[in-house]
């Protein structure tokens, strides 16, 4: 009888807090519940959904931006609606690149924020308009109900991480570009039929001979968390933006690897080759 006591009263209280939530937000149905995952921050989350970190705080009730793994956060929706959002410039960053990474033109962003030439400067605050219907842009609010995203190759949240796992641990120290350049290869080699057919499978595979296609896979580095720019490298890459034209290897330019120098050259960015 207590059990079935305590049973009642856990449903009642439910079902309170359900109402709580039915009434205080009336306009949210196409908000969502976010898990925190290691290595994220509320900018990361933000940037994912389409909202704000300020928004993600107000909806929680957070006085600072301190989060952890396992965390629930309500994320509501982005408060410019879906006409619109926001990005701060960073050190690299190009208007090609920005759009690139929302999936909308450079040129769309110049209009929006009535920019007379491509000259950006870090710091700098832009409005970014939504992309086109059916453009086929996949920014980082674009989430299918499915879990998987469309992009450059179809992929959820764990291959998105663990591709920009990758960028970082083999080229955090390296510029934007050429981290774009590395998840690019990633994408070649997932659209090659010489590789396997998904994110995993390629940054993961052991060769015939047991040799490792990427040396932070044997040597762990590829479980350290993503930085913020390895992210929007990844981002970029998925949304299309491809620096190599099609590279399906990259190294570092001293490493003597004949298989590798004898290969067609692609293009040479800071201290990497691609090749073909």
């Amino acid at each position: 009888m207590r059990l079935s006591g305590r049973l009642s009263l856990s449903r009642a209280l439910l079902f309170g807090i359900s109402l709580w939530f039915v009434f205080s937000f009336p306009h949210h149905a196409s908000a969502a519940v976010h898990t925190v995952s290691s290595g994220e921050s509320l900018y990361l989350i933000s940037q994912w959904y389409g909202s704000s970190p300020e928004a993600i705080q107000r909806a929680n009730g957070l006085t600072g931006d301190l989060i952890y793994p396992g965390q629930k956060l309500y994320i509501p929706p982005n408060p410019g609606g879906a006409n619109s959002s926001a990005y701060t410039v960073r050190p690299g960053d190009t208007l090609y690149l920005i759009g690139s990474y929302f999936g909308v033109s450079y040129s769309d962003i110049m209009l929006a924020n009535g920019l007379t030439s491509t000259m950006i400067y870090p710091g700098q605050r832009l409005v970014i308009p939504a992309s086109p219907a059916g453009s086929g842009g996949t920014g980082p609010g674009q989430v299918s109900r499915g879990g998987v995203l469309p992009g450059r190759v179809p992929y959820v949240r764990s291959d998105f991480d663990l591709l920009a796992r990758l960028i970082t641990a083999e080229a955090d120290s390296e510029s934007f570009l050429t981290k774009v350049a590395v998840g690019a290869v990633v994408l070649n080699r997932v659209l090659s039929p010489l590789f396997p057919d998904t994110i995993p499978e390629v940054i993961y595979q052991v060769d015939e001979v047991g040799a490792y296609q990427f040396e932070p896979v044997l040597n762990g580095w590829i479980n350290v968390p993503p930085s913020e720019e390895a992210r929007r490298a990844a981002q970029a890459a998925l949304n299309g933006l491809d620096p190599t034209n099609g590279a399906l290897f990259f190294f570092e330019s001293w490493v003597p690897n004949s298989f590798l120098q004898s290969r067609p050259l692609s293009m040479i960015l800071d201290s990497f080759t691609f090749t073909y």
